[in-house]
């Protein structure tokens, strides 16, 4: 009887289950293509394996290869194939046994091997920078929530998969750095801010969760600015806010931060002419720009986000817009 170990690549040699360990010691022979990982770890635990390309011919149908003095001598029974790792070309007739299961994230070993062939192997990903890459950097979070506001969770999930790319792209092009540091970071500083899941704080309500995030956040900032008062080491509730993104979830960020740090409601208040003090710039502009502050506020104060609620207007436009064309190509009119 012929039964085929299927082992996975992403878990490291020796690491089987205990079903594969016993399948092993019991087989009468264990084959395995050359160069196959697991071959060293064998060895070391005292199981001898023959180097084939294939399978023992007759093995799956009871052949030959299943022989008492095979290999292993009397008490051992079957032929024991390890197929390459990842492979799950079975032969017809043979069994499996599952002899390493991926814990989940595990396939994500997988863009960073892919990654890294990209970067040293193909011309285009090897001249990359993180400043080439920037506009990616922007597009492809803005492609994932087009594809989520669509309800199509498959372009979804496949838009994600780009954000996660520019992301382990990065960490590739990193001298200071590693995917792993990226990691180690963000798991770091989840469970930092998370005391009530991974310490002994209890909390109400999601409210309180987000408090304690705040205020979590300002003695770190505080830490690292070493609590003083120079002016080049002050701190504010708004450091960390990127400047980058686009204006309207610039202004709400801003605005959320200011408001749980305490800042007055007056300050959003603001005056034309703070847009441009030295009057710069057309003399419509500053006051339309105050404009979109205060609606900003106001979609805040009725709980909406004003990004989202400007992309479903414009969707909306959209398709009014296409309506009204694809009338235009029906009319008599137009033939």
């Amino acid at each position: 009887m012929l039964t085929v170990l299927l082992t996975s690549p992403r878990v490291a040699p020796g690491l089987l289950t205990w079903e594969a360990w016993s399948l092993l010691r019991s087989a009468s022979l264990v084959t395995a293509p050359a160069g196959h990982p697991q071959l060293a770890a064998l060895s070391a635990a005292g199981i001898n394996v023959e180097v084939a390309d294939a399978p023992a011919d007759g093995a799956a149908a009871g052949g030959p290869g299943q022989s008492d003095t095979a290999a292993g001598g009397p008490g051992k029974s079957g032929t024991v194939w390890l197929a390459p790792p990842g492979s799950y070309d079975v032969p017809d007739g043979a069994a499996t046994v599952a002899g390493a299961v991926d814990l989940p994230g595990s396939h994500f070993l997988d863009l960073v091997v892919v990654m890294d062939r990209l970067r040293t192997g193909c011309p285009w990903d090897a001249k990359q920078t993180h400043m080439s890459l920037t506009p990616h950097l922007l597009e492809e979070p803005y492609e994932a929530l087009e594809a989520l506001e669509s309800g199509d969770f498959e372009a979804f999930r496949e838009e994600l998969g780009d954000v996660l790319f520019q992301v382990v792209f990065h960490a590739r092009i990193a001298e200071d750095f590693s995917i792993d540091d990226v990691a180690d970071g963000i798991v770091e500083k989840l469970i930092r801010r998370h005391p009530h899941v991974f310490g002994d704080v209890t909390v109400a309500d999601a409210e309180e969760v987000k408090r304690n995030w705040d205020a979590i956040k300002r003695q770190e900032k505080n830490e690292r600015a070493a609590v003083s008062l120079t002016e080049e080491t002050f701190t504010s509730a708004l450091d960390g806010v990127p400047f980058g993104q686009p204006a309207l979830a610039l202004a709400a960020q801003l605005q959320r931060r200011a408001g749980r740090a305490g800042v007055p409601a007056e300050l959003m208040n603001l005056a034309a002419r703070d847009a441009h003090p030295d009057g710069i710039g057309p003399s419509l502009g500053p006051e339309i720009g105050t404009e979109l502050f205060r609606l900003v506020a106001r979609a805040r104060e009725a709980g909406l986000d004003p990004e989202l609620e400007l992309r479903a207007a414009a969707r909306r436009y959209r398709d009014r817009v296409r309506a009204w064309e694809k009338s235009r190509t029906t009319t008599p009119s137009d033939f």
